[in-house]
């Protein structure tokens, strides 16, 4: 009997979670803002999901992964400019990469999703979900900005 109230605990706590996490992924205060259905018409199924519900599109699907012509990465969203061509490194890993964002251009919060902490980004203008900062990238940052290309567009030089 105390099991099954142990296991009726840990699925209505983590179904908490899991609530508690969607609301925070669409809750902030942006110089863009759009409703869903706005949000919805101007973007793929694929960009919603990663952008609005802080999905993350499969390794190795971005063309802009392995892009190497000289320009600027912008948000999908609402075109601020994010990344800069100069900045941007093979990872490997399967996902845009670079070290480092272009000035005020991203903004930060922590992400428990995963049995741990990791650094979630997005766009700091439309709160766009933009992919997460890892502490294994090159110098002069040691950082890893770890970018599902669907979230970003790219304008050549």
């Amino acid at each position: 009997m105390k099991r099954r109230h142990f296991l009726q605990s840990v699925t209505a706590t983590a179904a908490a979670t899991l609530f508690a996490r969607s609301a925070q992924a669409a809750s902030g205060s942006f110089e863009v803002t759009r409703t869903k259905a706005q949000w919805k018409a101007m973007l793929s199924p694929l960009e919603y999901k990663v952008m609005r519900e802080e999905g993350t599109e499969r390794a190795f699907t971005s063309p802009l992964d392995k892009n190497t012509k000289a320009g600027t990465y912008l948000c999908r969203g609402c075109d601020l400019p994010l990344y800069s061509s100069q900045h941007k490194f093979d990872s490997g890993t399967g996902w845009p990469s670079f070290y480092q964002a272009l000035p005020r251009a991203v903004g930060t919060k922590p992400d428990r999703s995963l049995f741990g902490v990791r650094t979630e980004c997005h766009c700091r203008r439309c709160g766009s979900h933009l992919g997460h900062i890892f502490d294994d990238g090159p110098a002069p940052t040691g950082k890893r900005h770890c970018i599902n290309g669907v979230s970003l567009k790219f304008a050549a030089a």
